[in-house]
């Protein structure tokens, strides 16, 4: 185990940032949170040491990461813009950082972008990393550049598909699937043609602080995928979503062909219609090195998963909560 359990969290007060840094929390670490509006994040979450700084400035993040031993890299441009201005210069501050800190240990929460979903059902550790997209690119040279860094920077890389659960409102879940604030009248289907994987987010922040108490297993460059729940039919999560409500929840496709269509207009239309091949074939994530690290992989049921999500959006009161668990 790591002998100095201080981390500093870049991105904590987003959803993924968040979530990991609560699971170091009940893990025992210490858990130094960067952001723009200190105070303000302070508020929210007193367990946190909450500093001032921005991770597009090389010194706030190299001053804020002495004395830690792992810097979880959990931010990412809003709105999934601006991502060829930011996400490398933002890496680079964080290799740097963690130079300075001694080495210490860079986690970054990873993505199946770096693969084309065509050609990859199934993803491990020695998958060829063949984007079809701009994401995709940046996201294989974000990981060649850690790669390059070890072993001098050892750092780990959490694979994991599209995220639901508590703190998820910038997911497609909670963003095309439902309507957050709003009981559930109507379900968007993003895929009827199955083999989609989901990230239910404590259960990945969960696996996060355990593979970072073994980190004495750990390669200095390690790459693991979090399988999660793969809806293999492509209608699973509608399906759990209906339960978790009670009732038959009218469902509609989502528009990928507008989406297409509008592309060329930039914007939420091209991001969307970039990254439409990830809901078009399946893909799966081999999580067979994550268990030889720590384990059987957390799984919460997926009915309460998505009981708690929805709870969280507001589309769920808890009385009825209450009332289903009860009948």
């Amino acid at each position: 185990m790591e002998t100095n359990k201080t981390a500093l969290v870049l991105g904590a007060t987003g959803g993924i940032g968040g979530a990991i840094a609560g699971a170091l929390l009940r893990h025992g670490w210490k858990v130094r949170g960067m952001a723009r509006d200190a105070a303000a994040a302070h508020k929210q979450n007193q367990q946190i040491e909450w500093v001032k700084g921005d991770a597009m400035r090389r010194a706030d993040v190299v001053e804020h990461a002495r004395g830690v031993s792992v810097i979880v890299h959990a931010v990412n441009p809003p709105n999934y813009a601006n991502w060829d201005k930011l996400v490398l210069p933002m890496i680079d501050n964080t290799i740097a950082a963690a130079q300075v800190a001694g080495g210490a240990r860079i986690l970054l929460p990873g993505t199946i972008y770096n693969f084309d979903p065509a050609r990859t059902p199934v993803i491990d550790a020695s998958t060829p990393q063949q984007p079809c997209s701009r994401k995709g690119a940046i996201r294989v040279e974000l990981e060649r550049r850690l790669e390059q860094a070890a072993p001098e920077v050892p750092s780990l890389i959490l694979r994991a598909g599209d995220f639901f659960g508590p703190g998820t409102r910038a997911s497609w879940f909670a963003q095309a699937m439902v309507t957050p604030g709003k009981p559930v009248h109507r379900i968007t289907e993003l895929t009827r043609d199955g083999g989609h994987s989901w990230a239910y987010l404590p259960d990945l922040a969960e696996t996060a602080a355990r593979l970072l108490d073994e980190s004495e297993k750990l390669q200095p460059f390690e790459r693991v995928q979090f399988e999660g729940y793969y809806d293999q039919s492509g209608t699973g999560l509608v399906e759990a979503i209906s339960r978790v409500v009670g009732r038959k929840v009218a469902t509609r496709h989502f528009p990928w062909w507008l989406m297409a269509l509008l592309s060329p207009f930039r914007g939420f239309p091209r991001e969307a219609a970039e990254i439409a091949p990830y809901w078009r074939y399946p893909v799966r994530l081999d999580n067979r090195r994550l268990t030889e690290l720590i384990g059987p992989e957390p799984r919460t049921g997926l009915d309460a998963a998505v009981r708690t999500t929805l709870v969280h959006l507001g589309c769920l009161q808890e009385s009825a909560v209450n009332a289903l668990s009860v009948a």
